[in-house]
């Protein structure tokens, strides 16, 4: 059925639930597993030099290796072959880097979290989910936060 899941992880447990399905569903068949975390443009912050964006830029990388590694010995516990990727927004929303990612490594289903929020926080924090939803060219699965 699928034989090339990308899953997106961001340390969440909604993005580990996601990788449990997608481990799930990678049992039933043979396939190939993808993960990938998306480093978010910070440039904002840095208007009037109050931040020190190398250290927070090297901070964010570090955080995104770390969230990759245990995703991926989780995976790799279960006996799945798995390739991991650490990807930068460069300006673009996170939904469409990881839509441009799917399409270039021939993803044929990507497994996402999605954190349910609704009102005033859905409109404050957006939902990534959602943008992969609406923008993926390949089909998508969202697995609700518990």
């Amino acid at each position: 059925m699928y034989q090339r899941i990308l899953v997106p992880v961001d340390g969440s447990s909604t993005s580990d639930r996601a990788l449990q399905e997608a481990i799930k569903l990678i049992d039933t068949q043979p396939a190939q597993l993808r993960l990938v975390h998306v480093i978010d443009d910070l440039q904002f912050l840095d208007t009037e030099g109050y931040v020190d964006y190398a250290a927070l830029r090297e901070l964010t990388q570090q955080i995104g290796v770390r969230t990759l590694a245990r995703a991926e010995e989780v995976a790799k516990q279960a006996n799945i072959a798995v390739e991991t990727a650490l990807l930068e927004a460069n300006g673009e929303r996170i939904a469409r880097v990881i839509d441009k990612d799917a399409l270039s490594w021939g993803a044929d289903l990507i497994v996402i979290g999605t954190h349910g929020r609704a009102g005033f926080n859905h409109l404050l924090f957006g939902s990534v989910a959602e943008g992969v939803v609406r923008g993926a060219s390949v089909p998508v699965l969202l697995v609700r936060s518990e």
